[in-house]
């Protein structure tokens, strides 16, 4: 696992920096905070909006607010958009990885239990029909990268924060 922290997105600036020292160790190796922020949205409260190019996720709050969390996104060739629901939850979920990704990596199991070990990570949210899913990592400096095969990671601390709070049958919108 790399020790140097990579570059974020700061939605704020529109530009790329360096994450302070101070915030990367406050939040376990993640370069990114959760803040409550003004959020005009149509969107009722609980639904997810994911920023991909941000590399934010908003959750919609009452009152013109949201909460934001950083987060890391599908890498290049694995980016994708669309409105669906949440239809399920599950704490420390074992994962299968899906047959395309077997083949691009042969050597992942066919099946890897939950566990602090596991690239789930402690919660995840699962999109639709879709194989993707909005879950933790234990690789906390990948929030706020283009790292992943599609889906949406969160530190496992701020997943079991947003798992708290959104329900099953939620919206999430995810833009590209």
């Amino acid at each position: 696992m790399p020790t140097m922290a990579a570059r974020v997105y700061n939605a704020s600036t529109n530009t790329w920096e360096e994450p302070s020292a101070a915030s990367s160790s406050s939040r376990r190796g993640s370069p990114v905070r959760k803040e409550v922020v003004d959020y005009a949205t149509n969107y009722k409260p609980g639904t997810i909006v994911i920023e991909t190019g941000e590399r934010r996720l908003y959750l919609v709050l009452e009152g013109g607010k949201a909460m934001k969390y950083g987060v890391g996104v599908g890498r290049d060739g694995f980016t994708w958009s669309g409105k669906h629901r949440i239809t399920r939850k599950a704490e420390w979920p074992g994962w299968t990885p899906p047959p395309q990704m077997r083949k691009r990596v042969p050597d992942l199991p066919a099946y890897m239990p939950g566990g602090p070990d596991n690239p789930l990570g402690a919660r995840a949210l699962y999109i639709g029909s879709t194989l993707y899913r909005v879950h933790g990592t234990s690789e906390p400096w990948s929030i706020g990268q283009a790292v992943s095969s599609g889906c949406i990671r969160l530190t496992n601390e701020d997943v079991t924060d947003l798992y708290e709070r959104v329900r099953v049958g939620a919206t999430i919108v995810v833009n590209h």
